[in-house]
């Protein structure tokens, strides 16, 4: 047989979670036709000898709604060996958006999100190529895109382009909740793989008002999840908030029989070892009958914040209160800051998950004092023989408060993230692609995870982690055609060398519209990447044709 693209000698670990073994791929006309043996020539030819190939990662958790729209590669999250991607995550989206709510959209992408409101409106300019959720589905088909794409419909959108800016304010009418309904059918049969919300109390949007899907009653979310019931396919992916509990998502997943999974399971949310009892319930919840599935994330989950806008502390009602504060008198933060009762207060008040927090800090940059950067704020007081949180103050002030500090706000310890891991009632996402650029980069999370907890933790073997990677997230989230090497299936494929898989370091970059910032990391021994059949990336750089690019919208999860 002649092939289009085959790989010799590498280590085929399927994706199933089953034993890895030496053999060779072979791909044509964009599917995997030959695995094991692909006796005969191939017009290109990669050498596996001592790599493991694996089917395309599958990030299930990611906000490129926007970026989509002018960076059709999707960086980073190809470099990581990712494949496919799900937008629409935590309600969040562009579509559907009238002409009238584009900027009130972006505000609100830029106020939870961490987006760059010049950089969003930069890259979608002034003529957006869509209005409904269709139409949006279509625009990135037509424009092309490097990687698979697979989309929620976002709750917040949604309430937008139904009940304009009364959406941020009051309940729906039946009236209302009967046309967003309709407008779900609509998304599904269009080719939407669910239904994305959030009732998180931190969601808060521009002017501080809660994000719309907060302010959706019982009935109007159970009307969401009904759409999906009745046209039994989709799920709903939520991130969690009280007026949302996990007996609510139980209830809707069996009475309707649509999967939910929630965002986010992290080590110390519910203080330490509370996890346990998120772990137990998820059990309890499955024997019920309901399909409710946490996420849970591989990396500490780290963010890049200034004094400016200390988002991490956002929860606190003394930083929330500063905020409004200095929102009515600018300057009151930096008043505040260099009052020593100020910062007792401060510490005295800091909830449990943040005490010590100064422990899990590092300057990360501070351009008056160089020599501090990437070293922990703990050392760096202990040298300067101050108390950590005057000194992280100090630093801000004397840099106009934008010296930058990366802490470890949750998920740090290593014991706990271990056993949410390896639960079987739990899937790993929550890369957060394209969200918070210039705060945090866990795009990286699939080449962290086979570095940290395959080659030096050994919590996973690679077939296993591969697994957790690939097949496991694809069937959860209905994506039928991607997450295994088997033959007559599309050829996403990642080669890398498992003795050097990795992320590097992060590294601030100006590379978005309107030259905004965000941080990113390249990533080490991923030798290549093919998107059904198609090279990608190989030796660490971008090699598709910039014409034609091999990525898929997958509508219904999978490709039409």
């Amino acid at each position: 047989m002649n092939f289009d693209l085959k790989i010799t000698g590498a280590t085929i670990v399927d994706g199933t979670g089953r034993a890895g073994f030496v053999g060779d791929v072979g791909i044509q006309d964009g599917r995997i036709v030959a695995l094991g043996k692909a006796d005969g020539p191939a017009r290109v030819t990669l050498d596996g000898t001592g790599k493991v190939v694996a089917p395309g990662f599958v990030d299930v958790h990611t906000h490129y709604d926007a970026q989509v729209m002018w960076d059709r590669m999707l960086s980073i999250s190809p470099w990581h060996g990712v494949t496919t991607t799900v937008i629409g995550n935590c309600g969040f989206g562009v579509a559907p958006t009238r002409a009238a709510h584009r900027k009130l959209i972006l505000q609100t992408l830029e106020k939870v999100e961490g987006m760059s409101l010049d950089a969003l409106q930069a890259g979608l300019g002034d003529d957006w190529p869509f209005e409904t959720f269709p139409e949006y589905l279509d625009a990135v088909e037509k424009r092309g895109v490097a990687v698979n794409v697979a989309a929620l419909v976002g709750h917040t959108p949604l309430r937008l382009y139904v009940m304009g800016e009364d959406a941020t304010a009051r309940a729906a009418t039946p009236d209302e909740v009967a046309r967003m309904k309709a407008l779900v059918h609509e998304a599904l049969d269009a080719g939407a793989i669910g239904f994305g919300t959030s009732k998180s109390v931190t969601h808060n949007g521009y002017a501080g008002k809660p994000v719309p899907s907060r302010l959706a009653a019982p009935d109007e979310m159970d009307a969401m999840v009904a759409a999906m019931g009745e046209a039994k396919r989709g799920l709903m992916q939520i991130t969690i908030g009280r007026d949302y509990p996990a007996k609510a998502m139980a209830e809707a997943s069996r009475r309707h029989g649509v999967p939910v999974t929630w965002t986010a399971l992290l080590s110390y949310l519910y203080g330490p070892g509370g996890h346990r009892k998120q772990l137990e319930l998820a059990a309890e919840q499955r024997r019920s009958g309901a399909m409710v599935i946490p996420q849970v994330s591989c990396r500490p989950l780290n963010f890049e914040f200034t004094f400016a806008d200390p988002f991490p502390f956002e929860v606190m009602p003394l930083m929330n209160a500063l905020a409004a504060e200095d929102a009515r008198m600018p300057g009151a933060r930096a008043r505040a800051y260099a009052d020593p009762a100020w910062r007792e207060r401060f510490t005295a008040e800091l909830t449990p998950v943040f005490r010590n927090w100064w422990d899990r800090t590092t300057i990360a940059w501070a351009p008056k004092t160089r020599e501090l950067e990437e070293m922990s704020l703990t050392e760096a007081a202990r040298r300067a023989g101050k108390d950590p949180v005057d000194l992280a103050l100090e630093l801000a002030l004397a840099e106009g408060l934008q010296a930058r500090f990366r802490m470890a706000v949750l998920n740090f310890d290593e014991t706990e993230v271990g056993e949410l891991l390896r639960d079987p009632h739990t899937v790993i996402a929550l890369s957060d692609a394209g969200a918070h650029a210039s705060q945090l980069c866990d795009a990286c999370y699939s080449t962290y995870l086979l570095q940290r907890w395959v080659r030096e933790k050994k919590l996973f073997s690679i077939e296993e982690a591969v697994h957790n990677l690939t097949q496991r997230p694809a069937e959860m989230f209905g994506i039928t055609d991607r997450g295994l090497l088997a033959e007559g299936r599309p050829a996403d494929i990642v080669l890398f060398d498992p003795e050097t898989v990795g992320p590097g370091p992060l590294k601030r970059v100006h590379d978005l519209p309107a030259g905004a910032d965000r941080l990113v990391a390249e990533a080490h021994g991923i030798a290549a990447v093919i998107v059904n059949g198609k090279l990608v990336r190989q030796g660490g750089l971008d090699v598709a044709d910039g014409g034609a690019l091999p990525g898929r919208v997958l509508r219904g999860g999978r490709a039409r």
